[in-house]
């Protein structure tokens, strides 16, 4: 089956999955990490990507982020991507692409999805054994958010802002929300629909994106179309 267009549209936040290429490391040491994160802080701001909230895994990278135009997610991730991959094949001895050439992204309604999206993010080193609590992996969006951490690649969604009126109750309330956890359901949902490029919220949400795209955004249904169930069933009556 063929793939569905990407689709980009300007301040809509975004999921996004970008991984190494055959599933290999992309990260290999500190240096790895800090330089990269660095860059993403330049690439965000040069090519008018808000970030609200990112983690780098030794073999892939995970973010939240709000493009302001149909054009800057794509540039953001393929600078990355060759600055980074220039940047490891020279320091070790390498050759060829370190990134798949197509990453994952779906569209996150944000009044429903976007904080516990967050969670989701910050909450991959635990998950994934790296770390026993969220605050203890150095390279994801936690410590902004829930300790106050300096971060130049973070740019708080209204919704981060809201949960209190200074830095010090949005950070508790952020705790607070991060001890709740997230049930399966909706980690299973979130990937699929990252993995997919589907429109992540309610019908309403998913109808205006599709409108707005051009293009589908949700799975077609499961089993065989109506016309070759009709064309099964006359074959049987003959």
């Amino acid at each position: 089956m063929a793939r569905l267009a990407r689709f980009f549209l300007p301040n809509q936040p975004m999921h996004v999955i970008h991984r190494g290429k055959d599933g290999r490391r992309v990260f290999f040491g500190k240096g790895d990490y800090a330089r990269y994160r660095g860059w993403l802080a330049e690439a965000a701001a040069k090519y008018g990507c808000a970030v609200h909230a990112y983690v780098l895994m030794p073999s892939h990278i995970h973010l939240l982020v709000t493009p302001r135009t149909a054009r800057s997610l794509p540039r953001l991730l393929q600078s990355l991507g060759r600055r980074h991959t220039r940047q490891v094949n020279a320091d070790r001895d390498l050759e060829g692409a370190r990134w798949e050439g197509r990453y994952r992204a779906a569209p996150i309604e944000a009044g429903t999805h976007l904080l516990a999206c967050m969670l989701y993010i910050e909450g991959n080193p635990v998950r994934a054994g790296l770390a026993s609590r969220a605050g203890a992996y150095p390279w994801s969006s936690y410590g902004g958010h829930a300790e106050g951490a300096a971060d130049p690649v973070l740019s708080d969604h209204r919704l981060y802002r809201d949960l209190g009126a200074t830095a010090g109750k949005r950070q508790r309330s952020y705790r607070d929300l991060f001890k709740g956890g997230l049930e399966q359901g909706f980690l299973d949902e979130l990937r699929a629909a990252t993995n997919g490029g589907w429109g992540f919220g309610s019908p309403a949400f998913q109808r205006r994106i599709s409108a707005a795209s051009g293009r589908r955004v949700i799975p077609l249904p499961r089993g065989r179309p109506r016309k070759a169930k009709a064309a099964a069933k006359r074959r049987k009556r003959r």
